[in-house]
């Protein structure tokens, strides 16, 4: 990717499913966009995509398309609403679900060597800690951890943290509680993963803030559309804005002169160092 800027790569997790991941990367993506800047984003749920359903999008070829060599990058590659580029995954196969780690590399690589012009690019993971959401996790320069305020969530959002710092070396989570009801449930709600987490591991959590419970984001998923985009002044979309204001004050990324060939380099390395265990 012949990117004139630096690209930050970002990895949107969650220990357990249902707890809204996919919506906050589309309109994280999408609330980016709005602000000026030009998102790139993967569906990484490689067997159970979702991210084209989510906006509304019909793309002929998916990801899988790629890794069987019917389809180039570019040829998946479609647009979405706010001139976002979107990578769709493929749904319903399974054997896109259980990729080896040469076929993920490979992924990554033709991601690289895509001629757009792009300075995020967002990772829609699938939920749990299967072997791809942990190599992408640690290849990513942020990890957002998607928490709702149920038991399992919490219990597994801990687990993917704690997966993710003992065995693949990965210290800084951003953690954002979603469906919440106020700012106090959001605060209380982190408290109870980042109170185990000091206990028990070296890790630094951060609070990205909270996105509420609102009926908006039910419509908008109805309607195919990202909230930020159909329901703009809502509740939900003015914390997702929020949030997309903070992720643009992140710092950019040091490695490879600050280009998309990081997250390859650290996808390498950190195979790497898999093999060596």
């Amino acid at each position: 990717m012949r990117a004139r800027k630096s690209v930050k790569v970002i990895a949107v997790a969650s220990g357990k499913g249902g707890v809204g991941k996919t919506n906050i990367a589309v309109n994280l993506a999408v609330a980016l966009a709005q602000k000026g800047a030009k998102p790139l984003l993967l569906d990484a749920d490689l067997g159970l995509g979702n991210v084209d359903i989510l906006l509304g999008l019909s793309p002929r070829y998916n990801l899988s398309h790629v890794i069987s060599g019917e389809k180039t990058m570019e040829q998946v590659l479609v647009d979405g609403p706010q001139g976002i580029r979107v990578l769709p995954a493929a749904s319903g196969i399974a054997h896109m679900a259980v990729l080896g780690s040469q076929a993920q590399a490979g992924l990554i690589q033709a991601v690289s060597h895509l001629d757009i012009d792009v300075d995020y690019l967002l990772i829609d993971l699938a939920a749990g800690i299967a072997g791809d959401v942990l190599t992408f996790s640690r290849a990513a320069q942020e990890v957002i951890v998607v928490v709702s305020n149920e038991p399992a969530s919490i219990t597994d959002a801990y687990a993917l943290i704690k997966v993710l710092s003992r065995d693949h070396g990965v210290r800084r989570f951003r953690v954002l509680p979603n469906m919440v009801r106020d700012q106090h449930e959001g605060q209380s709600l982190f408290q109870r993963v980042a109170t185990v987490a000091d206990r028990y591991l070296d890790v630094s959590l951060e609070m990205v803030g909270t996105i509420p419970l609102d009926p908006a984001l039910r419509s908008a998923v109805r309607a195919q559309r990202a909230v930020v985009e159909l329901y703009p002044d809502s509740p939900a979309a003015r914390a997702l804005r929020a949030l997309a204001t903070m992720v643009r004050a992140w710092p950019l990324p040091a490695g490879s002169a600050g280009h998309i060939e990081f997250f390859m380099e650290r996808l390498l390395s950190a195979e790497k160092a898999l093999q060596d265990l």
